[in-house]
């Protein structure tokens, strides 16, 4: 496999560009020549797409081109040829043709939709222009016999099974089981109920050739003058058609995920009034769930590219885990919060630490809280008296105000959260109550011997632990601890953290009703 990077320089170029940047992704290699940009497939197959010959590769850039005109008509310039003399290449030169680039007008680098999102600059009037340039573009992409089937209960069930089935290993790392179970019993529920509606839907005229990949990286604007969607699927058929409402609530749930609720919303509804699509509404989130587990699919497999630098494969694996967040609240689910309470030396810590590595909930610890909102590192001590200093009752009032802050936003995006600290007063548990209501609480109340926990705390001495507490802190908050009454019983489990025996499991079984 040639290494275009490598091989193509400035001179290789026809109008000698005086600025030449080099992007490559795992299918192909893009080169921004000053105001034109040349695209080249890599000779790969992955199952969904086979570039391996010439020929392949010279017929989907023609592709490409065809059916980017369809909304860029004057952005894709054509499909050139290289060539190879002596050694060194040369574009849009037939004479020995050794590989084929699609050839494009560059876009307006400041009008990036990733870009806008990123500097929250987006806005209703950038969403009219989208919903301006769809609608007829649906509305006169192909449909009938060719295109019906890509809507069919078969190939739409074939769709979400692919997802399951190619995101089984990640089960655990990227995803809780109980989490994956539930998308998936959604996903197959939803799609037995509703036959009828799936059948409408292509009765209607709503299965199209449509985009495949329409979503912020995809789209840029002029100005507030046109916007360009580019770089739809070109390399198969069945993820390119379906139904117009799995490109709409893939665009829809990309707003969603950077945080742009009220515009994402105000896309679907511009859409639905614009194009008359009512029944839209009833496909929305389940193909916004489809597109949001994708999206975690993808991430996945980036997670695992060795060619990436380490640090680039964790930031995809959590990225995945957001949009699988995301796909759980669209298949109404509900996130839990594990509130994790009981005096100091009581082992929370240690048990939040082993419900993350079975949930992959997100820690929200009190002491790096605290300390984080003083200024200090989470690891540097400061041993206060009982309720003095950064354990005042106002440093303590901030610090779980802040938990809950924190706390919220994570759960509002679809992620379970632990919350580890005291709670000795009832008036932070009602708090928590009140504040994540909508959320599945509950309670696990850590206890233990007074020698168990004072061995403990001789322990911590030769330790790292970022825990301030101390025994005699431990007496103190003995004395004041209210008992929660106030907790349903149903949400409340008790833990004799003095025990030998296996806490996590019982927590496991109370909260998902099965064995860890």
């Amino acid at each position: 496999m040639i290494n275009w990077a490598k091989e193509l320089k400035k001179e290789s170029f026809p109008h000698k560009p005086q600025n030449l940047e080099i992007i490559q992704t795992h299918i192909s290699y893009v080169f921004i020549a000053d105001e034109l940009v040349y695209k080249i497939k890599k000779p790969v197959n992955f199952g969904f797409l086979d570039f391996t010959t010439l020929e392949l590769r010279k017929l989907y850039c023609e592709k490409e081109v065809e059916l980017n005109r369809r909304l860029c008509p004057d952005i894709y310039l054509g499909v050139v040829p290289i060539s190879e003399r002596g050694g060194s290449y040369e574009l849009e030169n037939g004479e020995n043709i050794v590989e084929y680039a699609v050839k494009m007008r560059k876009l307006p680098t400041q009008g990036m939709m990733e870009k806008l999102i990123r500097e929250g600059s987006l806005t209703k009037e950038h969403i009219d222009l989208i919903v301006d340039i769809l609608v007829p573009f649906f509305k006169n992409a192909r449909t009938g016999k060719g295109i019906d089937e890509y809507g069919s209960i078969e190939t739409v069930s074939f769709n979400t099974e692919e997802n399951f089935t190619q995101t089984k290993g990640y089960v655990g790392r990227a995803i809780n089981r109980w989490r994956y179970e539930e998308i998936v019993k959604w996903t197959r529920s939803f799609i037995k109920q509703n036959q009828t509606l799936f059948e409408s839907r292509i009765s209607g005229g709503f299965i199209r050739e449509g985009h495949g990949d329409l979503y912020s990286a995809n789209a840029c604007f002029d100005d507030l003058r046109k916007v360009y969607i580019f770089d739809c699927i070109e390399f198969n058929e069945r993820f390119r058609c379906g139904d117009v409402a799995s490109d709409i609530a893939f665009l829809s749930m990309d707003l969603d995920f950077h945080g742009f609720r009220e515009l994402s919303e105000y896309f679907v509804n511009s859409y639905v009034e614009n194009s008359g699509d009512r029944d839209l509404l009833k496909v929305l989130n389940f193909y916004k769930c489809y597109r949001a587990y994708v999206r975690g699919k993808i991430g996945c497999f980036t997670s695992d590219d060795q060619a990436l630098p380490e640090e680039k494969r964790k930031e995809a694996l959590e990225t995945a885990r957001k949009y699988f967040d995301l796909a759980y609240l669209y298949a109404e689910g509900k996130p839990k919060v594990f509130v994790v309470f009981g005096l100091s030396g009581t082992g929370k810590s240690t048990l939040a630490r082993a419900l993350i590595k079975e949930t992959l909930a997100e820690w929200i610890p009190s002491d790096i809280v605290r300390k984080s909102l003083v200024g200090i590192a989470p690891t540097e001590h400061h041993y206060e008296p009982f309720e003095k200093g950064i354990y005042s009752r106002e440093y303590t009032e901030k610090t779980y105000t802040k938990m809950i802050e924190i706390a919220k936003e994570a759960v509002l995006k679809g992620r379970d959260v632990i919350l580890d600290a005291t709670f000795k007063d009832r008036v932070y548990r009602e708090k928590v109550a009140q504040e994540l209501s909508f959320a599945d609480i509950y309670w696990l109340w850590c206890f233990a011997d007074d020698s168990v926990v004072r061995e403990r705390f001789m322990k911590r001495k030769e330790s790292e632990d970022i825990s301030d507490a101390r025994w005699e802190i431990y007496l103190a908050q003995k004395e004041k601890f209210e008992a929660p009454d106030e907790v349903d019983p149903q949400k409340l489990i008790k833990l004799d953290t003095s025990e030998g025996t296996d806490l996590i499991g019982r927590v496991i079984e109370r909260v998902y009703g099965v064995e860890s």
